[in-house]
């Protein structure tokens, strides 16, 4: 497993190798142990899984308050997404700043999205499949969520506004400055 830094330490990007041959590939795609020795000591305990029929659909940000934080474990099995971890840790030198990365099929890369960022994807191809693992179990009752289009985040979501596919919740989220029960 390769581990790439990104401009946000806490977020990393990790590739997995690929070994393939005239029948296709194989991968582990997860390896506690290789996360582990890198110095990435999580336990998921759940496995979501997302198909987004059309370019533009935009899910996101999302996040979960303790008790019920969750990092996050981000890979594509089809097509491709631009996905994006907001710093919503209070105190931290890189509070609401963001970290993007184009994770696809293709590309083989998966993103680490750590307890205490907000998170959200954009699928950039339409049929997009999305597998994640998390730290802990949905609990709507501490999901929380920020405006995906929020001018003071200055994210560049690679898909135009009017063009985006949101529902009816994620088009509802709090402005950034006025989210509740940041980190």
């Amino acid at each position: 497993m390769q581990l790439i830094e990104t401009e946000i330490p806490a977020v990393k990007i990790l590739v997995a190798r690929k070994h393939g041959d005239h029948r296709g590939f194989f991968s582990e795609t997860y390896t506690r142990k290789a996360l582990k020795d890198a110095g990435i000591d999580i336990e998921f305990v759940q496995d979501n899984q997302s198909l987004s029929v059309e370019k533009g659909v935009v899910r996101g940000l999302h996040y979960q308050i303790a008790p019920t934080a969750q990092d996050k474990l981000v890979r594509v099995v089809r097509g491709a997404i631009l996905d994006v971890a907001v710093d919503i840790r209070r105190g931290s030198p890189t509070f609401g700043r963001h970290v993007s990365a184009v994770i696809s099929a293709e590309n083989w890369r998966q993103i680490l999205v750590p307890v205490g960022f907000a998170h959200g994807f954009a699928t950039l191809e339409a049929n997009t499949e999305v597998i994640y693992k998390v730290s802990n179990y949905y609990s709507p009752q501490d999901e929380r969520g920020i405006r995906w289009d929020d001018p003071a985040l200055g994210i560049d979501w690679m898909t135009e506004p009017d063009a985006a596919i949101l529902s009816k919740r994620d088009a509802e989220h709090p402005l950034f400055r006025d989210a509740k029960d940041l980190f």
